[in-house]
């Protein structure tokens, strides 16, 4: 419905997304959408806006870092959708939108007068994606979820660490995260539908749902009698010789595995009668003794620094990496080759970098086309276009229904 005119033709050109997402999980489905070429119109509190935007440290000249890396390619509007006259706004905007992406709990939003049913009887073609903690319905429905909270009930962290040790996170917020992903991918989905039956729909997914349908082969084999899998450790938890091992400076990683790259391994270590070992003749045999056959690989590998075997065995196809920091990874050669880190103008801290697009089209490619906004950077324009003359803004600026000028500060 909606073109973006501040962008080359991308895959999602021409589609707008109404953005209501706070924190990171709808933000991250919202932006994502954003990255081909999508508009999406960021509609946040006039009292400080998204959640996200205070979370911190670190902050760069008042931006936060979580704010940064979850709302690239959006415009802001600020809107009080508690009360009836932004309310109203928000309905003629959605008139115009293709997507709204909301994460509160559920129920709110029919509550607020803008639910999926108030907004499709106004426009039919709309698509409603709906992300919660739990799920629309259940026993635990309106129970919060917050991605740590669902990494432990999801099972995630009773897999992740080490056996006999606390349980253990995940380094980044995964849950919030695919929840995103899974959104867009639903919301992706529904535009594909809507082309045959010209009508949008709800798409609704949910933090537990979405890390329950990544446990992959960890929950089919619990499914399918083999029991509750335990703490993987830094071995795959099915594949061996397949972890992290210990050299002569330092840790890489190795995934020798299969009926080819095992005996090869051996050789190049120097262990050429190692694939004879009884324990060590079967995948099966070296899984349930990869702790064992660690140690023993360990022993060689010790002799050299990480970088020597590195080379060494990729050289004779062992896929091998070094462990490295984040700063490492995204200062390396092949992820600025790639195009994982970008670099735009900011209206405040001069220049941004931020992640590239891990996805690449090759004849309509999306990228980083905004900067994430500054809040209510963008109310005129959206107002404007909605057909508001400048003196009602300034009226609905005055009466706190849309925030102030971010350049300004001024009520």
């Amino acid at each position: 419905m909606a073109e973006n005119q501040d962008v080359p033709h991308a895959p999602l050109t021409g589609i707008r997304v109404l953005d209501l997402g706070r924190h990171l999980a709808g933000p991250t489905c919202a932006m994502l959408l954003g990255d081909m070429g999508a508009d999406v119109i960021k509609v946040e509190n006039p009292e400080g806006g998204d959640h996200g935007r205070e979370s911190g440290p670190p902050f760069f000249n008042g931006e936060s870092a979580f704010f940064l890396s979850a709302n690239r390619n959006k415009r802001s509007l600020t809107l009080d959708i508690k009360r009836p006259e932004g309310q109203e706004i928000f309905r003629t905007l959605a008139d115009t939108a293709d997507v709204v992406v909301e994460n509160y709990r559920p129920g709110v939003m029919e509550a607020l007068n803008i639910g999926y049913d108030t907004m499709s009887a106004r426009n039919p073609g709309i698509i409603y994606c709906s992300i919660s903690g739990f799920g629309v319905d259940g026993p635990f429905a309106d129970r919060p979820g917050l991605d740590q909270i669902v990494q432990g009930f999801s099972g995630l962290m009773s897999v992740t660490g080490f056996e006999g040790s606390d349980p253990v996170r995940v380094g980044i917020p995964i849950a919030d995260l695919l929840t995103g992903l899974y959104g867009a991918y639903g919301v992706l989905a529904a535009l594909y539908a809507r082309q045959e039956t010209g009508r949008g729909q709800v798409v609704n997914t949910s933090l537990l749902e979405c890390m329950v349908g990544t446990l992959a082969f960890q929950a089919t084999r619990y499914l399918n009698g083999a029991g509750v899998p335990p703490p993987a450790g830094n071995h795959h938890p099915i594949n061996a010789p397949y972890g992290v091992f210990r050299t002569k400076d330092g840790y890489i990683t190795i995934g020798a595995t299969g009926d080819k790259r095992w005996p090869k391994l051996c050789e190049l270590l120097g262990m050429p009668d190692l694939p004879n070992d009884p324990r060590f003749n079967t995948n099966g045999g070296r899984y349930a003794n990869r702790l064992e056959l660690a140690e023993t690989l360990e022993t060689k590998l010790r002799e050299k620094n990480s970088d020597e075997w590195e080379v060494l065995l990729n050289k004779n196809s062992i896929p091998c990496g070094p462990i490295y920091n984040v700063g490492q990874a995204l200062d390396h050669p092949q992820v600025l080759h790639r195009q994982m880190v970008v670099e735009r103008p900011h209206p405040t801290m001069g220049n941004v970098r931020l992640l590239g697009l891990p996805v690449k089209l090759r004849d309509t490619p999306g990228d980083v086309f905004r900067v994430p906004p500054l809040l209510g950077e963008q109310n005129d324009e959206i107002l404007s276009d909605l057909g508001i003359d400048a003196g009602e803004i300034e009226r609905l600026r005055k009466s706190g229904i849309v925030g102030a000028r971010p350049e300004t500060g001024q009520a």
